[in-house]
Protein backbone atom coordinates (compact mmCIF):
# COMPACT_ATOMS: atom_id res chain seq x y z
CA UNK A 1 0.00 0.00 0.00
CA UNK A 2 1.11 3.46 -0.71
CA UNK A 3 2.10 6.08 2.14
CA UNK A 4 0.96 9.72 1.51
CA UNK A 5 2.72 12.35 3.79
CA UNK A 6 0.19 14.63 4.57
CA UNK A 7 2.37 16.78 6.90
CA UNK A 8 2.67 19.50 4.47
CA UNK A 9 -1.10 19.78 4.47
CA UNK A 10 -0.67 20.67 8.10
CA UNK A 11 1.94 23.57 7.70
CA UNK A 12 -0.43 25.50 5.40
CA UNK A 13 -4.05 25.43 6.30
CA UNK A 14 -5.68 26.56 9.25
CA UNK A 15 -9.14 25.25 11.26
CA UNK A 16 -8.67 21.74 9.01
CA UNK A 17 -6.88 19.36 11.61
CA UNK A 18 -9.62 17.54 12.37
CA UNK A 19 -10.38 16.77 8.92
CA UNK A 20 -6.52 16.15 7.66
CA UNK A 21 -6.45 13.62 11.04
CA UNK A 22 -9.09 11.43 9.71
CA UNK A 23 -7.93 11.67 6.14
CA UNK A 24 -4.41 10.11 7.82
CA UNK A 25 -6.12 7.71 9.95
CA UNK A 26 -7.69 6.54 6.83
CA UNK A 27 -5.18 6.12 4.86
CA UNK A 28 -2.49 4.89 7.82
CA UNK A 29 -5.28 2.12 8.81
CA UNK A 30 -3.52 -1.04 7.43
CA UNK A 31 -5.39 -3.26 9.33
CA UNK A 32 -9.04 -2.92 9.47
CA UNK A 33 -10.75 -4.69 12.76
CA UNK A 34 -13.35 -6.82 11.98
CA UNK A 35 -14.27 -8.24 15.89
CA UNK A 36 -16.71 -7.51 16.87
CA UNK A 37 -18.93 -7.35 13.87
CA UNK A 38 -21.07 -4.49 14.42
CA UNK A 39 -24.10 -2.74 11.78
CA UNK A 40 -24.74 0.91 11.82
CA UNK A 41 -28.87 2.02 10.96
CA UNK A 42 -30.74 4.71 10.22
CA UNK A 43 -33.80 4.19 12.45
CA UNK A 44 -35.26 7.76 11.44
CA UNK A 45 -34.50 11.45 9.88
CA UNK A 46 -32.03 12.33 12.03
CA UNK A 47 -31.71 9.10 14.69
CA UNK A 48 -29.28 6.25 13.90
CA UNK A 49 -28.44 3.16 16.25
CA UNK A 50 -25.08 1.13 16.04
CA UNK A 51 -25.46 -3.00 16.77
CA UNK A 52 -22.90 -4.68 18.18
CA UNK A 53 -22.90 -8.22 17.91
CA UNK A 54 -21.28 -9.00 21.70
CA UNK A 55 -22.49 -12.77 22.49
CA UNK A 56 -20.97 -14.17 25.86
CA UNK A 57 -20.54 -10.63 27.16
CA UNK A 58 -22.69 -9.41 30.19
CA UNK A 59 -23.33 -5.23 31.28
CA UNK A 60 -20.70 -5.78 33.86
CA UNK A 61 -18.01 -6.84 30.73
CA UNK A 62 -19.08 -4.25 28.03
CA UNK A 63 -18.05 -0.10 28.97
CA UNK A 64 -19.37 2.95 26.74
CA UNK A 65 -17.23 6.20 26.54
CA UNK A 66 -17.88 8.94 24.50
CA UNK A 67 -15.14 11.78 24.57
CA UNK A 68 -15.80 15.09 21.64
CA UNK A 69 -16.66 13.35 18.89
CA UNK A 70 -15.16 9.84 19.69
CA UNK A 71 -17.30 6.62 21.05
CA UNK A 72 -15.97 4.07 22.60
CA UNK A 73 -16.71 0.56 23.10
CA UNK A 74 -14.68 -1.43 25.03
CA UNK A 75 -14.94 -5.58 26.46
CA UNK A 76 -13.41 -7.85 28.52
CA UNK A 77 -14.25 -10.72 29.64
CA UNK A 78 -13.31 -11.93 33.47
CA UNK A 79 -12.60 -15.62 33.78
CA UNK A 80 -14.74 -17.19 36.41
CA UNK A 81 -12.25 -19.01 38.80
CA UNK A 82 -15.27 -21.15 39.85
CA UNK A 83 -15.74 -22.59 36.82
CA UNK A 84 -13.74 -25.42 35.38
CA UNK A 85 -14.71 -26.91 31.87
CA UNK A 86 -12.29 -28.59 29.54
CA UNK A 87 -13.13 -26.89 25.81
CA UNK A 88 -13.07 -29.34 23.17
CA UNK A 89 -13.63 -26.91 20.53
CA UNK A 90 -13.73 -22.82 21.01
CA UNK A 91 -15.60 -21.25 17.90
CA UNK A 92 -17.39 -18.17 19.83
CA UNK A 93 -14.63 -15.27 19.90
CA UNK A 94 -13.79 -14.78 23.81
CA UNK A 95 -11.29 -11.90 23.65
CA UNK A 96 -11.66 -8.91 24.45
CA UNK A 97 -12.18 -5.96 22.23
CA UNK A 98 -12.09 -2.08 21.85
CA UNK A 99 -13.90 -0.36 19.07
CA UNK A 100 -13.98 3.09 18.09
CA UNK A 101 -16.44 5.06 15.80
CA UNK A 102 -15.95 9.09 14.52
CA UNK A 103 -18.99 10.35 15.19
CA UNK A 104 -20.42 13.87 13.17
CA UNK A 105 -20.96 17.22 14.73
CA UNK A 106 -24.01 17.19 17.27
CA UNK A 107 -24.47 13.43 17.29
CA UNK A 108 -24.96 12.66 20.57
CA UNK A 109 -25.63 8.96 22.63
CA UNK A 110 -29.12 8.71 23.72
CA UNK A 111 -28.68 5.42 25.16
CA UNK A 112 -27.96 1.71 25.17
CA UNK A 113 -29.36 -2.22 25.79
CA UNK A 114 -28.01 -5.15 25.50
CA UNK A 115 -30.00 -7.81 24.82
CA UNK A 116 -29.57 -11.65 22.89
CA UNK A 117 -25.97 -11.29 22.41
CA UNK A 118 -26.45 -7.54 20.63
CA UNK A 119 -25.61 -4.30 22.29
CA UNK A 120 -27.58 -1.45 20.65
CA UNK A 121 -26.52 1.78 21.40
CA UNK A 122 -28.48 4.80 19.87
CA UNK A 123 -27.53 8.12 18.86
CA UNK A 124 -29.26 11.21 17.52
CA UNK A 125 -28.17 13.95 15.69
CA UNK A 126 -29.31 17.63 17.16
CA UNK A 127 -28.67 20.38 15.52
CA UNK A 128 -28.57 23.74 17.30
CA UNK A 129 -31.46 25.81 15.88
CA UNK A 130 -28.69 28.75 15.51
CA UNK A 131 -26.71 26.06 13.16
CA UNK A 132 -30.37 25.02 11.34
CA UNK A 133 -30.71 26.92 7.91
CA UNK A 134 -33.73 29.36 7.88
CA UNK A 135 -35.69 31.20 5.31
CA UNK A 136 -34.80 34.95 4.80
CA UNK A 137 -37.60 37.31 3.47
CA UNK A 138 -36.75 39.44 -0.11
CA UNK A 139 -38.51 42.35 -0.17
CA UNK A 140 -39.54 43.49 -3.52
CA UNK A 141 -38.39 47.11 -4.62
CA UNK A 142 -42.19 48.53 -4.21
CA UNK A 143 -42.44 47.66 -0.70
CA UNK A 144 -40.95 50.11 2.11
CA UNK A 145 -37.97 49.93 4.61
CA UNK A 146 -38.72 48.56 7.81
CA UNK A 147 -39.60 50.66 10.34
CA UNK A 148 -36.86 50.75 12.79
CA UNK A 149 -37.53 49.26 16.71
CA UNK A 150 -35.31 51.52 19.29
CA UNK A 151 -36.36 50.80 22.68
CA UNK A 152 -38.93 48.41 22.73
CA UNK A 153 -40.70 50.81 20.05
CA UNK A 154 -41.74 51.26 16.52
CA UNK A 155 -40.59 54.80 15.48
CA UNK A 156 -42.34 56.58 12.59
CA UNK A 157 -40.28 56.42 9.49
CA UNK A 158 -40.13 59.99 7.86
Amino acid sequence: MRQFDLAPLYRSTVGFDRLFSALDQFVSADTVPTYPPYNIERTGENAYRITVAVAGFTEADLAIEVKENALSLKGERKPDPDRKVEILHQGIAARGFERRFQLADYVQVTGAVLENGLLHIDLVREIPEAKKPRQIQIASTGQTKAKPVIEGTVQQAA
